[in-house]
C-alpha cells in the first residue's frame, strides 16, 4: 500500500510541476510575443481555468506527501519525504500571499478595463511563479530521491 502511495504521490506532484514549468517557459512567453490584447486575454482565461484547479492540485499534493511521511515514518528517505512536504506546504504559502492576489485581479481584466500598470503586474507573477516552480522542482526531486 506504501509503495502505491508513492507512486501517487510521485505522479501527481511530477505532473503539477510540468504543468507549472509549462506555464512559467512555454505558455507565457508565447502568449508574451502576442498583441497587448489577445496577450492578456490569454492570461486571463489561464488564471481563470488553472485558478480552479490547480488549488486542489497542490493542497492534494501536500496531502499525499504528508500520509507518504506518516504513514512511512521509519522507512528509508523519510526525511526527503518530509522536506519536499514542507517545501510543497512554502509553495502553498507562496501561492497565497503572492501570486493568488495578482491572479485574482488579472484574470477580470479585459483590454477594455485592465489597469495601467497590468504588464508591471503580469511581470510580477512571472517573477514569484519562477520561484515558485524552483521551489515544486525542489520538493518534486526530495520525493523522487527518496524513492531510491
Amino acid at each position: 500500500m506504501l509503495t502505491a502511495l508513492e507512486v501517487v504521490t510521485v505522479v501527481s506532484v511530477g505532473l503539477m510541476v510540468g504543468v507549472e514549468f509549462a506555464v512559467a517557459f512555454v505558455i507565457n512567453p508565447i502568449l508574451n510575443a502576442l498583441p497587448d490584447d489577445s496577450y492578456q486575454l490569454g492570461r486571463a482565461h489561464g488564471g481563470r481555468m488553472l485558478g480552479a484547479v490547480m488549488p486542489f492540485w497542490y493542497i492534494g499534493s501536500v496531502v499525499l506527501s504528508a500520509i507518504w511521511a506518516a504513514t512511512g515514518w521509519h522507512h528509508h528517505g523519510t526525511g526527503l519525504v518530509v522536506t519536499g512536504a514542507a517545501l510543497l506546504l512554502v509553495s502553498v504559502v507562496m501561492s497565497v500571499l503572492l501570486l493568488v492576489p495578482i491572479n485574482n485581479r488579472s484574470k477580470t481584466w479585459t483590454p477594455e478595463n485592465r489597469p495601467a500598470d497590468w504588464r508591471e503586474q503580469s511581470a510580477r507573477w512571472d517573477r514569484y511563479h519562477y520561484a515558485r516552480v524552483a521551489v515544486l522542482i525542489a520538493a518534486f526531486t526530495l520525493l523522487v530521491t527518496a524513492l531510491v
